[in-house]
């Protein structure tokens, strides 16, 4: 079992390799404002109060989801993306193309894309390119590897959802490239959203913290 310790471990040693601090979040499925304190934890001097109260009530209140016994299997992915296909199905035969969020979100859209018989897009969003600073100032965009998306309906396919700003910038995005956001489909759901900017969110799974104040 995974504690905090290890993420501030697995954080670190994604840091050491370049990463910044937005693909650190996409890589743990956390939010950035914990994949920022993961990342200054790791830095902690030994024997800081940082470094030792991992616990600390000032850290940020995230739920980890690891689905690395899904994706490290091929068999095992399909029929994860077969059941988000399932989800989609409801939609009709009008959607002609599935959008995957890099870097997660694609191959679970390759699956969708096959089963629905629906062309594949590729979108990388800003998060990606934020380290430090604004994120706003710097924009995601779509790969010209794959379909175009001008006149369009089109499913909007990631793994988690943690705060629901990645999933806002693709769908905004499908908006402004002349493409009509149709659905959105997740594996894990951590807010519990109904839908995004009036496109609705499909999950296999919904997360939510229940306690007291």
């Amino acid at each position: 079992m995974k504690n905090v310790d290890d993420l501030i471990g697995e954080a670190e040693t994604l840091a050491d390799r370049g990463l910044s601090k937005g693909e650190i979040a996409d890589e743990l499925n956390v939010s950035r404002d914990t994949a920022s304190w993961l990342v200054e934890r790791s830095n902690a001097a030994p024997g800081d109060a940082a470094e030792t109260d991992t616990t600390a009530a000032e850290g940020p209140q995230d739920i980890h989801v690891d689905w690395s016994a899904i994706g490290r299997d091929s068999d095992r992915l399909t029929q994860v993306g077969r059941a988000m296909a399932d989800l989609l199905a409801k939609q009709g035969e009008a959607v002609d193309l599935t959008v995957g969020i890099e870097k997660a979100g694609t191959p679970l859209a390759t699956t969708i894309a096959r089963d629905l018989q629906t062309d594949m897009a590729a979108y990388a969003p800003a998060k990606h390119q934020w380290d430090e600073g604004d994120i706003d100032e710097r924009g995601g965009g779509f790969s010209r590897n794959f379909a175009t998306i001008r006149g369009r309906d089109c499913y909007v396919v990631d793994d988690t959802i943690t705060s629901g700003t990645t999933v806002e910038e693709t769908i905004e995005a499908i908006r402004e490239a002349g493409g009509n956001p149709v659905a959105c489909v997740v594996i894990v759901d951590k807010q519990g959203l109904d839908e995004v900017d009036g496109v609705p969110v499909y999950s296999l799974v919904t997360v939510l913290g229940v306690g007291r104040e």
